[in-house]
This record gives C-alpha cells, structure tokens and sequence, in this order.
C-alpha cells in the first residue's frame, strides 16, 4: 500500500509539471509551458514598476532623456509592426511602453512585463551612441516579448511542487528526517544549478532577439559587436560562465557575430541616421578613450 501511494503521487507529480501553456517564443521560436497568465505577472509587474519610480529620481538631462524615449519608441514600434505582420499582435496588447532614463551611476538597464523600461545614466558612457543604446534596450525589451519572468516564475512554481511531492513521498516510504531534508537539499541545489543555466539562456535568447529588434528599428546591428567588446574590457574582474546567471564576455560576442547575417536580413538603414552623441555622453566617450577605463555594466531584466 505504501509503494502505492508512492507510485500515485509520483504520478500527480508529472501531472502538475507538465500542466501549463505553451507559447512560442517569437524570433527564435523556442518552444516554453507557462503556468501564469499574463494578467497575474503584468499586474505584479505594473505594481513594482510604480513602486520604484516613487522613489527613483528622473534626469534632470533633457538631451539624453529624450534620446531613451526615441530609442525605444523606435523599439517598440518595429517590435509592434513585426507582431503584427505575424499574427502576434494580442500577445502586446496589455503592453504599456513607457521610458524613463533616471539618475543612477550604475551601468544597468531593465524593462519589466508589459513594456516597463528604465534606463540608467551611469550606461550612457558605455552605450556612447544611439545605436548602442539600440542594442541595451532592444535587449531588455526581448526579455519582456519573450516573456522570461512568467517563464521563470512557472519554473519556480514547478520546482516547488516537485520538492513538496518528493518529501510527501520520503515521508511514505518511511525515510527519516535527516535522509528527507539531504534528499530535499541535493534536489533544490540541482535545481539551483539549473536555474543559472537556465538564465544564461534566457539572457542569450534576449542578445538574438534584441539585436533583431534594434535592426528592425533602423540601427545597425553590427554596433553589438562594438559594444560588448567595450564592456568587457570596462570589467576589472571575471566570474566563471558555469557559476555565473549571464553568458561570458566571449561567448556573447560569438554568438552576436553568428547572429548578424540574420539581423542584417532586418536591417534598412534610415535616411537620416540617428547616432547622435548627448554633450555629456561624447565628454564622458572621450575621457574612456583616452583613460582606458568604464564602469562595470550589468544589462538584466528587473526581476523581483
């Protein structure tokens, strides 16, 4: 009887892992099960968004303020005309675009669920150019249309679930305490490890659709390449891939080179370039060039 019940509840276990929506994602096509709707994660999204901006403070830089909103209205048009054309339009219904550049002296970026971007100043130096610009939102942006946070969250819910069944089982089957929690213990550190696996790929899925999308926009894509090799020679130490949630420095640029033949597919080359420099930006540029040395960046989607 014991084995029994064992056996039913391993068998609801592969029920409720595998229960959920699949989607797919656009660009890439890689196929996700989510087990959120997108009401749930917008409207924690919007919640959190408006708790940042009551305390975050706005640049004051009416030049470099401007150049986030038209880059990413830029963005956000080309991703809304490439829904469009593909019958994906209703998965940006419920997108609300909004682009704030605050005064932060950290390197970071982030978009959150439904279009939420906040851009940090302390970018600016190593972005440079609007094009590059291009490239760190176009980025952020990916994550949202991919819906990584609602995948991750459904990946979190799965885990528990499976961690609370395994113990139940434990418990059947007459384990001991101590042999129940190693069991649990050895499980969430597998799950750890594959969780930073799992970001990698997130991270390098929003690089290919980010840099499609800055093409779509009308900025050249090869700008990628550029970018990252400023940044990672802005960084003054290194973290191993394996333990890290981003890709290394290499491999992104490698696998940014692999993809430009596909973006430049995209890529129409506007009349009138924008890769205008702000004065600040094209002081601080200036400076990094002669001096060798930028702050550490750290491009992420904001996930809380």
């Amino acid at each position: 009887m014991r084995n029994l019940k064992a056996i039913l509840l391993a068998m609801v276990a592969v029920v409720l892992v595998g229960c959920g929506t699949q989607h797919t994602v656009p660009i890439t096509g890689r196929t996700q099960t989510l087990m959120v709707e997108d009401g749930q994660v917008l409207g924690l999204a919007t919640q959190q968004y408006q708790e940042f901006m009551k305390t975050a403070k706005l640049s004051t830089n009416a030049a470099n303020t401007a150049m986030v909103k038209r880059v990413g209205q830029n963005l956000a048009n080309a991703v809304t005309s490439y829904m469009n054309a593909n019958g994906l339009g209703s998965e940006l219904a419920n997108f609300k675009w909004t682009f704030n550049l605050v005064q932060n002296k950290e390197a970071n970026a982030w978009c959150m669920p439904g279009g939420l971007i906040v851009v940090y100043e302390g970018i600016l130096p190593i972005t440079q150019d609007e094009s590059s610009l291009a490239i760190v939102m176009g980025h952020e942006i990916a994550h949202a249309v991919a819906r990584h946070s609602a995948e991750q969250m459904s990946t979190q819910m799965k885990q528990q679930q499976g961690l609370q069944i395994g113990a139940a089982v434990a418990g059947m089957l007459g384990m001991g305490t101590n042999t129940t929690s190693l069991i649990s213990a050895v499980v969430a550190n597998g799950f750890n490890f594959k969780n930073l696996s799992y970001s990698r790929n997130h991270e390098s899925e929003a690089d290919h659709m980010g840099l499609i999308f800055a093409a779509m926009a009308g900025y050249d894509p090869q700008t990628a390449v550029t970018f990252w090799q400023r940044m990672a020679a802005s960084k003054t130490n290194t973290t191993s891939e394996f333990l890290s949630d981003h890709p290394s420095d290499a491999t992104r640029i490698s696998q940014i080179q692999g993809w430009l033949p596909e973006a430049q597919k995209y890529y129409r080359k506007p009349a009138a370039t924008t890769t205008t420099k702000s004065a600040t930006t094209a002081k601080k540029a200036t400076k990094t060039s002669n001096s060798g040395q930028v702050k550490t960046l750290k491009i992420s989607s904001k996930k809380k």
